[in-house]
């Protein structure tokens, strides 16, 4: 289909790559034409295969999302840069539009909704999530956008400060399995997968 829209997907996890790929193989007038795990892979695959619209997440190794958009965006300015993220954070927001994203998304989004951001952005019309606009215009602050409760912000701690499961347990008087649950609701309302990246989000917004 001519009037198809090219489309490059940037993501370090396998499975929301995957999804992502499904919803584009069902919409009709977009098509996936590369996917890449890192940054300076998004980067290379954008010089090489140029397509309309690059869905970028923030959280990378080798090379954040950030540069790689401002990268891509020097050097390649036509193509319109989305980024799919799981935080709404003022900062993380304001430095990826002014490295030259088009619009910014959260990954709780509805695939037809995900579909319109692409056609949006390829028209050059900024997609928000709404809770990105109203980080912009309303800005909470870090400690709190994230809804830890006082049990779950002393556990995050006692992570960052390197203690185990069996540690913390002991540490609290509270069951291993209780330490597990609290973990589990912790990693889901940072939006990560482990502790390595819960350390680090609680790092970056002062959550410890």
């Amino acid at each position: 289909m001519t009037d198809s829209i090219r489309v490059v997907i940037v993501d370090d996890h396998d499975m929301l790559r995957k999804g992502i790929a499904t919803m584009l193989y069902a919409t009709d007038d977009l098509t996936l034409v590369g996917e890449a795990s890192s940054g300076s892979e998004a980067i290379e695959m954008c010089a090489k295969l140029k397509p309309d619209v690059v869905l970028i997440d923030l959280m990378m190794p080798e090379m954040d999302g950030v540069t790689a958009i401002q990268n891509i965006h020097v050097n390649q300015p036509q193509i319109r840069i989305v980024v799919l993220s799981s935080f709404a954070e003022p900062d993380l927001i304001k430095s990826a539009l002014k490295a030259g994203a088009s619009g910014y998304v959260l990954k709780n989004i509805s695939a037809e909704k995900l579909a319109n951001a692409v056609r949006m952005a390829k028209q050059d019309i900024a997609p928000l999530s709404p809770e990105v606009m109203n980080q912009m215009f309303h800005p909470k602050d870090s400690s709190t956008q994230f809804n830890l409760t006082t049990r779950e912000q002393e556990i995050l701690s006692l992570l960052t400060d390197g203690f185990s499961n069996s540690e913390i347990a002991y540490r609290l008087s509270i069951s291993q399995f209780t330490v597990k649950n609290h973990v589990s609701t912790i990693y889901t309302k940072l939006g990560v997968g482990n502790r390595t990246e819960a350390v680090r989000i609680a790092v970056q917004n002062n959550l410890v």
